[in-house]
């Protein structure tokens, strides 16, 4: 884990790690940044000897991360109630999507590793666990962390932990759906066609007729305020988001390393669209249209 003495030197490979386990913790990758950057203000805030005696800064940051993200937790809930309309976590693009110059060390997105625990699928599970069961499942079963070192961040027993994190796990299970990214792709290239033509009938034999569409506009862009539900009424939004908006280019992207859609227009970003796609139809559409979600993207 470390030696003694290590001082500030050994924290500087640790920023990519804290990122990666913040995003995943809430979801939001400002308030990521903002967790990690407070966790490095307390390690430099210590006296040079408590640093010394450290023996594992990445482990001291770690706890410290997590207690931060979980006070953040505990207090997003009465926040988003707040949110105008729904809120959906931060999409991610693809690190070759982003621009011509290459990755940014100082930029948080270009720290994220994205996988399947970063799918919007699986972020929006998470979003249903309580603060401590995130933590617990998301420190274990993500990134292997023991329950022991678990246990000081939650100031619980490691059975406790254990127990906290089973219980994500089930959340986790009972939700999976997700296809094979290939069968994910293919429907999502089916759905950009049929937008495309403005043809309801195909986009409902694309949806499952139990789908779901949840948009995030934060009361900064139009979109609806509560998730619409069914094939045969989603279908009809679409196509009149279409009518509504001349101009606007539908791309194939990767959102959160999976299969998605991106809308611009003049080159500018205006919505990125998620997918969960079950037994060959989408299930779940996730669409992002506020502008502070959008920073990472660049057309």
């Amino acid at each position: 884990m470390g030696t003694a003495g290590a001082g500030n030197e050994a924290t500087v490979g640790d920023r990519r790690q804290l990122i990666n386990v913040a995003y995943r913790l809430l979801g939001s990758l400002t308030e990521a940044e903002d967790a990690v950057q407070e966790a490095y203000a307390r390690w430099y805030a210590l006296p040079r000897g408590r640093q010394q005696e450290t023996v594992s800064p990445g482990a001291w940051l770690t706890t410290v991360t997590g207690r931060v993200c979980l006070d953040v937790l505990g207090s997003a809930r009465a926040r988003r109630e707040r949110y105008v309309g729904a809120w959906l976590p931060d999409p991610l693009p693809a690190h070759a999507e982003r621009d011509g110059y290459g990755a940014d060390p100082a930029d948080p997105a270009d720290q994220l590793v994205l996988d399947e625990s970063v799918t919007m699928a699986f972020l929006v599970v998470l979003e249903s666990m309580t603060p401590a069961e995130r933590v617990a499942f998301v420190l274990h079963d993500v990134f292997r962390y023991p329950f022991a070192e678990i246990a000081g961040i939650l100031r619980r027993t490691p059975a406790a932990c254990k127990q906290l994190a089973a219980s994500g796990r089930r959340r986790v299970r009972d939700a999976r759906t997700r296809a094979h990214p290939a069968v994910q792709a293919d429907v999502v290239r089916q759905v950009k066609a049929a937008w495309e033509r403005k043809d309801i009938a195909a986009l409902v034999d694309l949806l499952d007729p139990a789908a779901v569409m949840t948009a995030d506009g934060g009361g900064r862009a139009g979109t609806v305020l509560r998730p619409i539900e069914g094939g045969g009424r989603i279908a009809p939004y679409m196509v009149a988001i279409a009518d509504k908006a001349p101009g606007l280019e539908l791309l194939e992207r990767s959102v959160n390393g999976a299969p998605g859609l991106v809308a611009r227009r003049d080159g500018v970003v205006v919505t990125v669209a998620a997918f969960d796609v079950a037994e060959g139809r989408v299930s779940r559409i996730w669409v992002v249209r506020n502008p502070e979600k959008l920073r990472p993207w660049v057309g």
